[in-house]
């Protein structure tokens, strides 16, 4: 069967197109400038996002005390012991809001991050409502030599629902970054999370359509988990009927459906997230790792002879 991309995946794979674009699939080195974020410091509220712990994604290596070149030597050492058939990488922006500064610190940490000889471009993780017109201007004009991401946490497109995990932001925010991400000719992905607390099946599986009416580049999906040392992990073990965490076996046939209603065009960077076990408060998946689980989502693509956007209904 000929799919909208070329592969024989039957979904479209972020790991591929960049194979084919660069040679190489790019992997990502994780950063940690020592940015904040505004629903942390005071500016729109306090606390942060109810599910988030940096300190549960963050690799040993991610250090704000070490400069950027240090931090990107040690991942990309790391990253070429675990990986080796990886040989170009993409600086990952990844803690915090990292366009929650000024213009200057924001130019002069980019540029260190393309400095790197192993270096081929940035991808910049931050919040719909932490970026403007000058902030725009400058990755717009560093996306002229060099690869350009912009990486959105929406995590979800209902604003009920980022009330409820106190994002500090609406859908529409996000929606109005993503369309002016795109219209600078940058690389958008975004973040979705499943299993957010208030949110029907139903409504999960229709932010496919709202989703991919934007126009997004990726997407990286995550599946909710109960991280220690959250405000989501004291609302969770106070009252855990409120939570409705996907099995293993549960997620699988929901991203498929997910997957096969999603715009074919947009590339899919991951499926689902890790966190390190000891972390996690939820329901456990046991000890299988991203590509075992990947398996099993392309397997199930096969059993029920789907792909992604085979639901698909483009408007007009």
């Amino acid at each position: 069967m000929s799919y909208y991309w070329e592969g024989d995946r039957r979904f479209n794979s972020w790991a591929t197109y960049t194979q084919k674009k660069y040679g190489s699939r790019l992997q990502k080195v994780s950063l940690n400038t020592g940015f904040s974020c505004p629903n942390r410091d005071g500016t729109i509220g306090y606390g942060g996002c109810t599910y988030c712990n940096n300190e549960a994604f963050n690799p040993s290596y991610c250090d704000p005390a070490k400069s950027i070149t240090a931090q990107l030597d040690e991942g990309i050492a790391f990253l070429k012991r675990r990986y080796k058939n990886v040989s170009k990488f993409i600086a990952y922006f990844q803690a915090y809001t990292n366009t929650y500064a000024t213009v200057e610190l924001l130019e002069k940490r980019y540029r260190e991050a393309l400095a790197h000889k192993d270096i081929v471009g940035i991808s910049v993780g931050t919040r719909p409502d932490c970026v403007d017109s000058t902030k725009m201007d400058l990755l717009e004009f560093l996306s002229k030599t060099n690869f350009v991401s912009l990486e959105f946490g929406i995590e979800s497109c209902y604003d009920e629902t980022l009330k409820l995990i106190n994002r500090g932001h609406t859908f529409d925010q996000s929606a109005k970054a993503i369309r002016l991400a795109s219209e600078r000719g940058l690389h958008v992905t975004v973040h979705i999370i499943f299993g957010l607390p208030g949110e029907t099946r139903r409504q999960m599986l229709n932010q496919a359509k709202i989703v991919s009416a934007l126009p997004v580049d990726s997407v990286k999906f995550h599946q909710l988990q109960i991280v220690r040392g959250t405000k989501m992990a004291e609302q969770y073990l106070s009252n855990p009927k409120q939570f409705e965490l996907f099995s293993l076996n549960e997620y699988v046939d929901f991203i498929t459906s997910f997957t096969e209603r999603l715009a074919p065009a947009i590339k899919i960077e991951r499926f689902c997230g890790e966190v390190p076990p000891g972390f996690n408060l939820g329901k456990s998946w046991g000890e299988f790792r991203y590509h075992q689980i990947l398996g099993r989502i392309e397997n199930n693509f096969v059993q029920k002879d789907t792909w992604q956007g085979k639901f698909f209904k483009q408007k007009g």
